[in-house]
């Protein structure tokens, strides 16, 4: 199975994956096939089909909240519909490339046995590997992901970011970014280098499409100045020549610039003009980390930056994020507000939900606050260190959704969060 749709992904497009799929799937006793993927916001799952063949299956829109395929997709389970003995099973499976979560599979299985379970778990992460490799040239998929227009912010954004979700034994990284198809200035990166985990998040300013094309230019100018060598103060001086020698003093972005040594938990930052970093430690309480900022890149105005250090313990989780999070406002004019947001983050993660979804969840609460529509960018950029090596992963494995909340790996992992434990 596994070697005939490798075989056949070299020349194939992606509108005919599910079609191959189903073909190959059938040597290990799979009858039927269907491949939803998620939408920017991460509310529904819609199919993949063939775009000269007629929609397949009982819908080609499922929703998240509330669904089996939303649960296997929202905690990384394999869920299981029985039908009857002549049909075979129906399995729910999570499609996910390392951790950033992509969709669900849906399998109809003869068999209900150890060794069908992991051929389904086999073939979901190879349909995962292959629409990845084929998605940035599938304007099938980018339309499948969308339910309405990005403006030109969103559609550079999307595209220079990296996924929303990475994890190794050491760290588990998170973001979110909304409203997805209507960014303005806002961008986000994480970064690997060895045993450093570089961290970024900037909100340049206005909401019309020249914030977006700053946002672009601040990532690609500190992504050129970090892989050239340079610190946390040279990167955020890299940005701001960058955007006085293309505006000169008319456009500016604000910014915190990080960089996490896993071998220490030693945490380096420069605050140029930002919301300073939140960190949460045992989910009991959490702390901004104070540091002298300079002025927002773009401005000129010379104040120094500053580089910040703070000794992590394992477990803590650096939150950075932008005013759109803690800015939005409800019904009532009242601020989402920083401790609302922390809390948010202290409650969802005792509860053990995986932290890619505990930033839906808090993306969901944000929105819902402001009645659904954001007047500017929120952006949320978490990082978990965990303290261990690379290769001993099964502590991140849990955190990130990949075991089963009730392994005894995603129970440690709780139980450590919520400080009843030492590493």
């Amino acid at each position: 199975m596994l070697a005939g749709l490798l075989n056949a992904s070299h020349l194939m497009p992606l509108d005919s994956l599910p079609e191959k799929a189903r073909e190959h799937a059938r040597a290990a006793g799979f009858t039927d096939l269907l491949i939803y993927v998620a939408d920017l916001e991460r509310m529904g799952l819609h199919l993949l089909t063939n775009p000269h063949g007629a929609p397949r299956g009982p819908a080609e829109v499922i929703r998240i909240e509330g669904t089996t395929p939303g649960r296997a997709y929202q905690y990384g389970w394999l869920a299981s519909t029985s039908l009857n003995e002549a049909a075979g099973i129906d399995w729910w499976l999570p499609i996910v490339d390392g951790t950033e979560r992509l969709g669900v599979l849906r399998l109809r299985s003869v068999y209900n046995d150890a060794r069908a379970r992991e051929d389904a778990d086999r073939l979901a992460a190879l349909l995962a590997l292959l629409i990845v490799a084929k998605r940035t040239s599938s304007d099938t998929l980018a339309r499948l992901m969308r339910t309405e227009p990005l403006n030109i912010g969103a559609e550079m954004a999307w595209n220079l970011m990296p996924p929303s979700t990475y994890a190794d034994g050491r760290v588990v990284i998170s973001a979110s970014l909304e409203p997805a198809y209507r960014i303005s200035g806002d961008v986000y990166e994480y970064a690997l280098d060895g045993p450093l985990v570089h961290l970024t998040v900037f909100d340049a300013m206005g909401h019309d499409s020249a914030a977006g094309l700053c946002g672009a230019l601040a990532l690609g100018a500190c992504r050129q100045a970090r892989r050239g060598g340079e610190g946390l103060a040279a990167k955020g001086e890299a940005v701001e020549a960058a955007l006085i020698e293309q505006y000169g003093q008319r456009r500016y972005v604000t910014g915190i610039l990080a960089t996490l040594d896993t071998r220490t938990g030693v945490l380096s930052w420069v605050n140029r003009g930002h919301h300073p970093p939140v960190i949460i430690r045992g989910n009991r309480w959490s702390s901004h980390l104070r540091c002298p900022p300079a002025h927002p890149m773009g401005t000129g105005l010379g104040l120094p930056s500053t580089v910040c250090v703070e000794q992590l313990e394992p477990g803590d989780r650096i939150v950075l994020y932008t005013d759109g999070i803690t800015e939005a406002r409800g019904a009532d004019d009242r601020e989402f507000g920083i401790e609302r947001f922390t809390d948010f983050l202290i409650r969802q993660a005792a509860d053990g939900l995986p932290v890619p979804e505990t930033l839906r969840r808090l993306i969901r609460a944000v929105l819902d606050y402001h009645d659904g529509h954001l007047q500017d960018d929120a952006t949320v950029l978490m990082c978990e260190w965990l303290g261990l090596p690379a290769d001993d992963t099964e502590p991140a494995a849990a955190l990130s959704g990949l075991l089963p909340s009730d392994s005894p790996a995603a129970t440690q992992a709780v139980t450590m969060k919520n400080g009843s434990s030492q590493r």
